[in-house]
């Protein structure tokens, strides 16, 4: 009866038809074939009627088995009209090997994660992906679509600002028949349709989500707080999507996907680097011999000039329209020819609004930032100021970066990893923004000493190599007994020597004559340490609390490993040439 009865309800079932245009399986378990190619019931299902079944389903004939086989046909059926070239994406694999800046001598447990990437030239073997997809890496790996291989990759250069990373495959195995990703010269306008490709979570297979064009402007770039122009897109964007491709309507790149927006904040809010800055990535690495320079800044800060008694104060004509300097860094290009005080006019004979915007396109305008970005270092510039109710045309001869007093990364160093020092137990490194994460966390405005957050905020380097140096703990040791609960204390002196950073330190320490050593604090508070233990207790301390060295590799003078390494795809020029 309970047989009977099952053979009514399947033949009452009506017959399901798959939508034009999509690959999707059918519900269930899929029908697989026997040695003779004709499909029969899983063993599940055997098991469930009693027996097997040759012919499927009752109530269903070969023409249906036929057209359920069909799902699992070519995977590339129904992508086609999407227009986009789906396998120039890969997958991205990455082992990080992050620093411990709290403990600098040590790193963390190593972690794993997972990106996009694309290629944007096959003959010179390139693949774009984001910086902070490879950052810290111990190994990278990248994976094309459909393929299980997973292919070492090796990182040619990275623009830490720009978040965006060259990668290259040794493998010729890996680049036969790769699709080469067209990138697109212009930006996108709004409304325009965006569709965006790559391996984010909840899936091992690529992914396509699509949406427009919200927002175009400069914005934050959250991997070093860099200000660079930005699209904004109601795809969905989630963890993985990072580096993969946005394409428009045409099929070009628009752009590569980076960052979103948190889900408690807003939703269905990612955002896209656009090509201009991705081609400015590539075209420095062409300037400078595959050596990434970075976006210029002019290393200033400015007030708006909105209101009307405060540009008639200024001198300023009722159609001038500028900004007002209120503070020029010491080190940067600008401070050769600006002062505090001065109403830019203009930036390249570009004029600059009231509001610090410039005209972008019609009815759009954006921060004048991001045109003194689109310049390179080692390029003039023309300044237009309004000097005591003059207006004077400047020069700056050559761009050059500014001397970052608390850096927010130290990648690009030799040495990537922290300095330290470490003095008879006294722990000494460099201030940085990872040094603050780490002790402090993601709110370390908030959470670290406020001497320290006011020099990270408002102190500008007056000298190239100057930096600050913190006392991050005290190991214990009877040389340092009563200085245990001292930590995260800025240095101001040594022996009454104003430091500049942390190898002048070590050389004041090295050639002290004298019966003590007087390390100056900030609030005047000073520790005393005696000249002639502070070699053995400092030895002692190491060996206590298994410590390999008393000074990074950078301090001791060693060469890093990847300093005489050359770049992977030959020459540097012919890398970047893309």
């Amino acid at each position: 009866h309970l047989v009977r009865q099952r053979r009514c309800l399947r033949a009452r079932r009506p017959r399901r038809k798959l939508p034009m245009g999509r690959n999707r399986p059918a519900v269930g378990p899929p029908p697989r074939e026997s040695s003779k190619g004709q499909p029969f019931a899983d063993d599940q299902g055997a098991k469930r009627g009693g027996k097997k079944k040759r012919g499927g389903a009752a109530g269903h004939g070969g023409e249906e088995d036929e057209d359920q086989l069909g799902c699992f046909g070519s995977e590339d059926e129904g992508l086609e009209g999407l227009g986009v070239p789906l396998d120039s994406v890969v997958k991205v694999w990455c082992v990080h090997s992050t620093p411990n800046f709290s403990l600098p001598w040590q790193r963390r447990r190593q972690y794993r994660s997972s990106g996009s990437g694309f290629c944007i030239d096959r003959s010179l073997r390139v693949i774009l992906t984001n910086a902070h997809c490879i950052e810290w890496h111990a190994q990278v790996k990248v994976q094309r679509r459909g393929s299980d291989v997973k292919h070492i990759a090796k990182v040619v250069s990275v623009g830490w600002e720009c978040d965006c990373a060259v990668l290259t495959v040794e493998d010729d195995e890996f680049w036969e028949g790769i699709q080469v990703v067209q990138l697109s010269k212009k930006v996108p306008h709004l409304e325009d349709p965006v569709v965006c490709v790559g391996f984010p979570v909840g899936g091992d297979t690529i992914s396509v989500t699509s949406g427009v064009v919200s927002r175009v402007e400069v914005m934050t770039y959250a991997q070093t707080c860099s200000e660079l122009l930005g699209i904004q897109i109601d795809a969905a964007i989630n963890s993985g999507n990072s580096g993969g491709p946005a394409f428009n309507d045409a099929g070009e790149c628009l752009g590569m996907a980076f960052q979103s927006l948190s889900s408690d904040k807003a939703e269905n809010i990612g955002y896209v680097i656009p090509t201009v800055v991705i081609m400015h990535f590539l075209n420095d690495l062409r300037k400078h011999g595959g050596k990434y320079t970075g976006f210029p800044t002019l290393g200033i800060d400015t007030q708006t000039m909105e209101n009307p008694h405060l540009r008639e104060a200024f001198g300023m004509q009722p159609k001038q329209k500028g900004l007002l300097v209120s503070r020029i860094a010491p080190t940067c290009a600008a401070a050769k020819v600006l002062r505090v005080g001065d109403v830019l006019l203009s930036f390249d004979k570009e004029p600059i609004a009231n509001d610090g915007t410039i005209s972008f396109r019609k009815h759009e305008r954006v921060a004048f930032s991001w045109f003194v970005a689109q310049k390179f270092y080692g390029e003039p510039a023309k300044l237009q100021v309004l000097r005591e109710g003059k207006t004077l045309d400047l020069d700056i001869e050559d761009f050059h970066p500014e001397v970052s007093l608390v850096p927010v990364h130290i990648f690009g160093r030799e040495h990537e990893s922290p300095s330290y020092m470490i003095v008879a137990g006294l722990v000494f490194t460099t201030l940085s923004v990872p040094f603050l994460r780490s002790e402090f966390g993601e709110e370390w405005d908030c959470e670290a000493p406020v001497e320290i957050v006011h020099r990270v905020m408002h102190q500008r380097a007056e000298a190239k190599g100057e930096e600050l140096v913190v006392m991050t703990q005290v190991l214990a040791h009877d040389l340092t007994v009563g200085y245990e609960d001292l930590e995260n204390m800025l240095l101001q002196t040594v022996n009454d020597t104003p430091v500049r950073n942390l190898r002048h330190m070590m050389e004041i320490i090295g050639g002290c004559d004298g019966t003590y050593v007087r390390f100056g604090f900030l609030n005047n508070l000073v520790l005393v340490l005696k000249t002639c233990d502070i070699e053995k207790a400092t030895a002692e301390a190491l060996q206590h609390h298994n410590i390999p060295a008393a000074t990074s590799p950078d301090l001791r003078g060693e060469a890093s490993p990847a300093a005489d390494a050359k770049p992977p795809i030959g020459e540097a020029k012919e890398a970047a040439a893309t």
